[in-house]
């Protein structure tokens, strides 16, 4: 390692996402930090991506994994791949971002004051609105566990400008200790998409962790964080619902997980009655459904996805997801 400037891996994960990537990658290379190298994930584009971020940024790596394997797993292989070549630190970032140029560097400071460090992240704004925050951090949530995000939709004006420990941040952009990758893994690939980053939270913290929030360090994002249920395709609603209940049954009481679907049953059927009252019947049957199907996927794969399942190589039940049929 470098004293001073640590060896750092920015990692994107790329699935048919050219110009998006291509601006991303223009502004990883606007970076100030000294010591750092990119790493393009690709899962199996089919839009020519590939071939464009070879010609224009031909110092870029790139991990061709020839399929979707979905945003758990893709970051694992680029995760892999920056472990294998000695990384002291990964910014594990989405494509649809503009980093700002001093960003590395501040999350590199920050993490550098205190080794049990393991997680950093910063301010991310809308890119369509460049003052104003996506998220600074996350709240708890005393149902779900992680709650809202801190700052959502607010102009920074200067209120979110101090360091804070979280049990949870979102991973837009994350810079990941390599003592955090070889204790903990990386992500769980049970989860494909969605409750990825809030899992790998959890297990950090377990591990001993600390998870900061460096307010310095910016980055603006194209796309929502989470997305919106409404906004949702079928099968992302049903990953979404699903992983929820997988992630509170890893990570609560026996009595928490029993009242948390008490109260998501609830709030499924106030929703549903709501959505019926005026005359739509086909999202609230969905909404009910996707619940339905991630308890009976959870049951199933209790063992698998048990809090002591998960590996050092990052998944639990490995292919459990990839291979699943849509639904129970």
């Amino acid at each position: 390692m470098n004293a001073r400037f640590p060896k750092v891996w920015a990692i994107t994960l790329n699935w048919n996402g050219r110009e998006d990537t291509l601006a991303c990658l223009a502004s990883l290379q606007g970076l100030g930090y000294p010591n750092y190298d990119i790493v393009v994930v690709d899962n199996g584009s089919t839009d020519g991506s590939v071939a464009a971020i070879r010609q224009a940024f031909p110092g870029v790596s790139i991990v061709e994994n020839g399929e979707n394997l979905g945003y758990a797993d893709g970051f694992n292989s680029g995760l892999q791949f920056a472990y294998e070549r000695g990384g002291d630190y990964f910014l594990i970032l989405n494509n649809d971002t503009v980093i700002d140029p001093q960003a590395l560097t501040e999350l590199v400071r920050v993490a550098e004051e205190d080794e049990s460090i393991g997680f950093v992240s910063g301010k991310v704004y809308w890119h369509n609105e460049p003052d104003t925050l996506q998220t600074a951090g996350r709240f708890n949530d005393p149902m779900i566990l992680a709650g809202n995000h801190v700052g959502g939709g607010e102009v920074d004006r200067g209120q979110y400008d101090t360091v804070t420990d979280y049990d949870f941040v979102d991973d837009v952009y994350l810079l990941v200790r390599r003592a955090v990758y070889e204790r903990v893994g990386g992500y769980d690939p049970n989860f494909f998409l969605y409750f990825e980053e809030t899992d790998w939270c959890a297990r950090v913290r377990r591990a001993g962790f600390r998870i900061v929030y460096a307010p310095k360090a910016k980055i603006w994002h194209k796309g929502n964080i989470g997305g919106g249920s409404t906004t949702l395709s079928p099968e992302r609603h049903y990953f979404l619902t699903r992983n929820q209940v997988i992630f509170v049954a890893r990570n609560a009481s026996p009595a928490h997980l029993r009242r948390y679907l008490l109260w998501s049953l609830r709030t499924q059927a106030v929703d549903a009655a709501r959505y019926v009252k005026h005359g739509f019947f086909k999202h609230p049957i969905a909404r009910l459904r996707d619940l339905a199907s991630g308890m009976w996927w959870w049951w199933k794969n209790r063992d698998a996805v048990s809090p002591g399942a998960a590996s050092r190589a990052g998944g639990a039940a490995s292919g459990a997801l990839q291979g699943e049929a849509y639904g129970p």
